[in-house]
């Protein structure tokens, strides 16, 4: 029965509670309150061990807008992974990975936050590894050993903020100087792992291994978001400090070096992973500004566009017979005219086109991080990510929806997953009129922005041109040829993320493999060997034969021994 109805009763549930929580952060909103629930669990050496959760607009809000996504995830899962054997299994760890955010959010405190924290990292590892085969498990590898890193950095941090007598992070923020350097890297490092930040950025899109259900939830609202929500509440202790110039360089590079990637990819799931891996360094670099509600902002009307990708690219990878790769698709928009739709708003979304949720909080972010004490450099890494951004998600428009079809003459494509519509009309809705309502209720009052008229139309006529150019660029090379052959070594280093994959796997294991290697022939199988657990061994076994043989022989054996004495006794007294 649970199988049959699971995601009915997950969307209900699921939708009453992110409507209650909304209603909450209005209400929060309107009066300024925030609620902190805490109970002390017991007291060491003056320190109180206390589970703390935060009720405040941020946290209901941000709860809303996660239970929303995944009651749409959800009633989606129930069309897509319906022929799957294991449909009960995936609905319970979906659940445990939702419920695991939740934890995150709520909990203002280190130790308390380590619950949903390593809750997202276990149940995402087992998540990417459902289809169990080997690229699976590579890539459940590297996710979750990446994000190990960031789970140490937490450890370090609860035991270096020890020192001010409780874990409340929340409370401490202006009490954290220069003295507590060291912590605020460590938060940092932690938050770009969760958020895969460069030099941690590889295992993003290698997670694309997941059910595509689990990616439209992990890289919309839940995973990836953890260390950029992070952030916004520590924010207050990286007021000044020389992190935050150092996360703006990263983030700033992260933001180019996804775009430029996905220029180069031909998988449609990868291609939107490097989408929010650009889009995530967009949030974390006005973050480092110093501009906590913008990226607060922009992560609420990322996660309502992203989230409707995502489940875009699941029908239609549901629909050519799970192909992925974007040259073997074209012509879509003829058999799946709703998914055409829907894909087209959230791509559109994407790229800031005025008036779709994007719109809001990307232009605001460019205009005010224009308007910022940034230097040339992080000024053109912010114009050229935006119009990558527009370029890669024309090129995706012009090879799976609007060329001529590269399918197979037998392969049957239409929209016949009603329940896979419903989800994706509704989050459509959202994508479309989420970032003006957002906007209204989390700025109250409009930031001034004074800026020439270049500037003003800059983010405009970026778009414009990386529009032109992701469409023209790729008509020419489908038609002429593909003229990057001739810059294979460049498009090889471009494409394949500044060889972040090879440098997180092949170099990482090269070294301790080969070290491994080196010490098995020489310690294992050498002298120590030799000399140590098999030559004991051997030893022990050849003592035990002789006193067996002893005792098996006792008789024959004192008969031999008398006579030898006898004779030497003999030769003694003669």
């Amino acid at each position: 029965m649970w199988s049959a109805y699971s995601h009915l009763v997950s969307l209900v549930f699921l939708l009453f509670s992110a409507l209650v929580f909304i209603l909450f952060s209005l209400v929060s909103l309107n009066s300024s309150v925030a609620y902190v629930v805490e109970w002390e669990i017991f007291s060491l050496n003056s320190s109180s061990i206390v589970v703390t959760l935060i009720y405040d607009w941020v946290s209901f809000l941000f709860l809303g807008v996660v239970l929303f996504i995944s009651s749409m995830v959800m009633y989606y899962s129930g069309d897509y992974m319906s022929g799957d054997k294991s449909y009960k299994r995936f609905m319970y760890l979906v659940f445990g990975f939702v419920l695991s955010m939740g934890a995150l959010i709520v909990s203002p405190n280190l130790i308390s936050i380590l619950l949903g924290w390593d809750g997202l990292g276990l149940i995402s590892y087992v998540l990417v590894i459902y289809y169990q085969n080997e690229k699976s498990a590579n890539a459940g590898m590297l996710t979750v050993l990446s994000n190990r890193v960031g789970d140490v950095g937490i450890l370090l941090s609860i035991s270096l903020l020890f020192m001010l007598g409780g874990w409340n992070f929340i409370f401490y923020g202006s009490y954290l100087g220069s003295d507590f350097l060291l912590l605020k890297g460590l938060v940092c490092i932690a938050a770009m792992t969760k958020s895969a930040q460069i030099p941690f950025s590889a295992w993003l899109p290698a997670a694309m291994a997941a059910p595509t259900p689990v990616s439209a939830l992990v890289h919309s609202s839940t995973l990836v978001t953890a260390g950029i929500y992070i952030l916004i509440r520590f924010s207050g202790a990286l007021e000044g400090s020389c992190v935050q110039q150092v996360l703006l360089i990263v983030s700033c590079l992260t933001m180019f070096m996804a775009g430029l990637g996905a220029n180069f990819e031909f998988d449609l799931k990868k291609i939107i992973a490097l989408s929010t891996l650009s889009q995530l360094g967009v949030m974390m670099s006005i973050l480092s500004l110093g501009f906590v509600d913008l990226a607060f902002f922009h992560l609420l009307a990322h996660a309502l566009f992203k989230a409707l990708l995502f489940m875009c690219a699941g029908m239609v990878i549901h629909s050519v017979k799970e192909y992925q790769d974007i040259r073997n698709m074209g012509g879509l928009v003829m058999c799946m005219p709703l998914t055409s739709v829907c894909m087209n708003v959230a791509n559109l979304a994407l790229c800031g086109m005025p008036f779709l949720a994007g719109f809001y909080s990307k232009d605001l972010i460019l205009e005010v991080a224009f308007m910022s004490e940034v230097n040339i450099f992080m000024f053109f890494l912010y114009v050229l990510s935006t119009g990558l951004t527009v370029c890669y998600t024309f090129r995706l428009i012009y090879y799976s929806l609007s060329c001529s079809s590269n399918m197979s003459s037998m392969m049957f494509v239409s929209e016949t997953h009603s329940m896979m519509l419903s989800g994706m009309m509704t989050l459509s809705v959202g994508a479309v009129t989420g970032g003006s309502i957002l906007a209204w209720m989390v700025f109250p009052e409009p930031y001034m922005i004074c800026l020439s008229s270049l500037f003003k139309i800059l983010a405009l006529l970026v778009s414009g041109v990386g529009a032109l150019l992701g469409y023209m660029i790729n008509m020419v090379s489908v038609s002429v040829g593909l003229k990057s052959v001739s810059f294979y070594s460049y498009v090889v280093f471009m494409g394949s993320m500044w060889f972040m994959p090879i440098l997180s796997t092949f170099s990482m294991s090269r070294w301790g493999l080969g070290s491994g290697d080196v010490f098995f022939k020489v310690g294992d199988k050498g002298w120590s060997e030799y000399f140590g657990g098999e030559g004991s061994f051997n030893s022990l076994m050849s003592s035990s034969g002789y006193l067996q043989l002893s005792q098996e022989n006792m008789i024959m054996i004192y008969m031999k021994g008398f006579f030898i004495w006898v004779i030497v006794m003999v030769f003694i007294f003669n």
